[in-house]
This record gives C-alpha cells, structure tokens and sequence, in this order.
C-alpha cells in the first residue's frame, strides 16, 4: 500500500532524527580522536541538525492534522514556523564555530591522527549528502517547507565537511596549522548565509506570498481552458501554505444564466485547477453580467 502524502512527510521528518544522531556521533568520534577545532565545528553543526530534525517533526506532524473548527483552513503553515527556527538554529551553529575557531586562530595546532579522523568525518558527510538529496526532492515533491528547509541545512552541513577536509589536508601537506580555524571561519560565513536564505523563504511563506510563476501559470491556463459559457474572470489571488494552494478568483457569467448552469462552470474548472496544482484550495465569487467589476486583473476567455 502507498503511503498518503500526510504519511510519507511524517516519515521523512522522524527518520532525519535517527539520521542526525548517527552523524553527529561519527563526527565527534572525528573530532576526538584529532583534536581539529575545524572537525569541532562541524560536529556543533550537527548537534544544531538533531534539535532542527525534532522540532521538524513535530512541525510536520502538527501542520498535517485535520482542519478544525478553531483552524478552518489547516494547519500548513506551522511547517514554516519550523523553517523559521532551522533557519536560526543554522546561524546560532555559525556563531558557535567562531566562538571556538577564533581562540584557535592564535594558538593553532595540526590534528593527530588526522587521517582515521577524516575518513570518519568524509562517511558522516556522504550520509548527510545522500538524506539531504531526498528530503530536498521529497520536501518539493510534497509541497513541505519543513523537510526542504532541514534538506538545505544538511547540505550547508555537508559543504561544513567538504570545506574542513579540504582545509585539514591543506594544513598537513603544506604544516600550516593555521589553516584549521581559518578554515572554520570560512565555513562559519557559509552558513550564515544558508540561514538568510532558509529564513527568507519561509517568513515568505508565513506572509501568504502568491504562488510560483510555474504554478500561476498552470492555474490561469486551467482557468481560460475550462471557463467556456462564462463572460471573464477577474481577481485572480493566489497563496502557498504548505502542501496547500489556495485560489480566489471572481468569474462573470451571463445575467440570464441560472445558478445550476454556473455552478456547472465552477465545478469544471476547479477539477481542472487541481489537475494542474494538487492540493489546491478554490474559491469562486459568481458575478452576473452588468455588474460593476471592483478588480483589474481581467482573463480573456479563449474561442
């Protein structure tokens, strides 16, 4: 049996948990065994990715539960509350990695067995890459802010790994010790600006911003393909809340035509909305010709 939608979300969000736990313990193993206050640092980031998995899945959980009569249109937008505090937690994890990375910078020191450290660490990233690549498609496929925003803060986690190897080698070939916390304020900069970027989106969301230009698209092209018998349509609003698309729109129809033939109408296009957009939430106002329209957004009906 295929799992729902509601179903298949939930269970990305609490296996991250899982996930989150066995990379931040390979990645303290790595920093154990090293000392590297670069390997430190990516393992603070992944102590942040446990705290974002929990409060993900409770977000999705809570978002996916039934309309109700306190919250009459859902409760999608919790996800981006989720989104929101990952977003924070990614730029509190940048603020730690300065805090030790700055101190090293006067004091450096090369890593000791630098490289069981780093093929522990290099194993610990090529989970997080391969999880973060399914919440991302997941999250997009689902319409779920919470797993795309914890997929993107896996991957600044990921870039924290590649960017400390890389660094670590360096500072071994070249016994620029140095190199270690330098490194780690780099990818500490990084990460800061993954936050901005998962906050943006997701205030966004919380703003009741209008749908994607793809999915606009769709929508009016169902609209101008199925509206045959009516006038024109005008209003058009759009909103994303999570998995959910909501459409509201005015429709002008002939004085004349009876309530049974407009909602003939309705009916049509609104099958043809949700063919298009999955998950979308419609509202139609029928106007009788003649009427003075109040919006300018006008739709040309097609021949």
């Amino acid at each position: 049996m295929v799992p729902s939608n509601s179903v298949r979300v939930r269970q990305l969000a609490f296996w991250s948990i899982p996930i989150a736990l066995v990379v931040t313990g390979m990645k303290l193993v790595a920093w154990w065994v090293t000392g590297s206050v670069a390997l430190l640092s990516d393992g603070l980031e992944s102590i942040v990715n446990i705290i974002a998995a929990l409060i993900a899945f409770y977000a999705v959980s809570y978002a996916h539960k039934p309309a109700d009569a306190d919250h009459p249109f859902g409760h999608h937008k919790a996800e981006y509350f989720s989104a929101v505090i990952e977003g924070v937690l990614i730029v509190v994890a940048a603020i730690a990695i300065m805090q030790q990375a700055i101190p090293a910078l006067f004091e450096p020191q090369l890593p000791e067995a630098a490289g069981l450290g780093l093929t522990i660490n290099l194993a610990a990233a090529a989970i997080n890459a391969a999880w973060a690549y399914i919440l991302i498609r997941e999250g997009r496929a689902y319409r779920s802010p919470a797993l795309v925003a914890d997929g993107h803060h896996i991957v600044s986690d990921v870039v924290t790994s590649v960017g400390v190897f890389i660094g670590l080698v360096a500072a071994l070939v070249t016994g620029f010790a140095i190199l270690d916390p330098l490194l780690a304020i780099i990818v500490a900069i990084n990460i800061l600006f993954q936050g901005w970027k998962v906050i943006s989106a997701s205030v966004g969301g919380l703003m009741d911003r209008a749908v994607d230009a793809q999915d606009d698209a769709l929508i009016r092209a169902a609209i101008a393909d199925h509206a045959a018998g009516s006038v024109n349509v005008h209003d058009l609003k759009t909103r994303q809340a999570g998995p959910a698309t909501f459409v509201d729109f005015h429709m002008v129809v002939p004085a004349e035509m009876t309530v049974a033939a407009s909602h003939v109408i309705c009916d049509r296009i609104e099958d043809a909305i949700r063919a298009a957009v999955p998950g979308a939430r419609i509202a139609i106002h029928v106007e009788p010709e003649g009427v003075k329209a109040h919006g300018v957004r006008v739709m040309p009906q097609q021949s």
